[in-house]
């Protein structure tokens, strides 16, 4: 039970930031799309200058967010360390292009102008998720304090009762250890 306490409280942060990722994916697509054809004065569009890169980097870091929240599912389902370092540096990864699209939402709100509904929806998603983002990172790397909150970087839990004699890397140790095989 002690070790499912960072799993829990993982999960449906997990499942929050996938969605907020899938809608951030669609508000920043359908704007860069009216960027694009040159429809700026659309009533729901707006801009200015900083609208191209905030943008782009939206869409970078929601991709990178929804694989990072993939690797993460994958992670809950197994809660170990190998799914741990995939779902670790991901998350990490997700999280940075997240802060460098808030660095530019921020300086979009800034700049000013007249922004449409959609891209200010589209800045507040992007301000929540660097939050939400970085709460899930601290979630997966909990167990690196304590154990208890889950699989850390230091246990070492794969290499229990292997021969100390034997044919090396077949797992046959010599005669008369008393070990027959590799443990499974």
């Amino acid at each position: 039970m002690a070790r499912a306490v960072g799993r829990s409280l993982a999960g449906p942060l997990l499942f929050l930031n996938l969605l907020m990722y899938l809608i951030v994916l669609g508000f920043a697509s359908w704007c860069l799309n009216r960027f694009i054809n040159g429809q700026t004065n659309h009533p729901s569009f707006g801009g200015n200058g900083a609208t191209m890169y905030f943008l782009i980097f939206a869409i970078l870091a929601s991709v990178l967010g929804i694989i990072s929240k993939l690797l993460g599912a994958n992670h809950l389902r197994a809660w170990r360390n190998d799914s741990l370092a995939a779902a670790g540096s991901s998350a990490l990864l997700a999280w940075a292009v997240t802060a460098l699209a808030f660095g530019l939402a921020c300086k979009e709100i800034n700049i000013g102008g007249w922004r449409g509904w959609r891209l200010r929806v589209l800045e507040g998603f992007i301000i929540v998720l660097g939050i939400t983002e970085l709460l899930y990172v601290l979630m997966l790397h909990s167990g690196l304090f304590n154990s208890t909150y889950g699989p850390g970087y230091r246990d070492n839990e794969y290499g229990v009762g292997a021969p100390h004699g034997g044919v090396p890397g077949t797992g046959i140790a010599e005669k008369g250890t008393g070990y027959t095989g590799a443990r499974v």
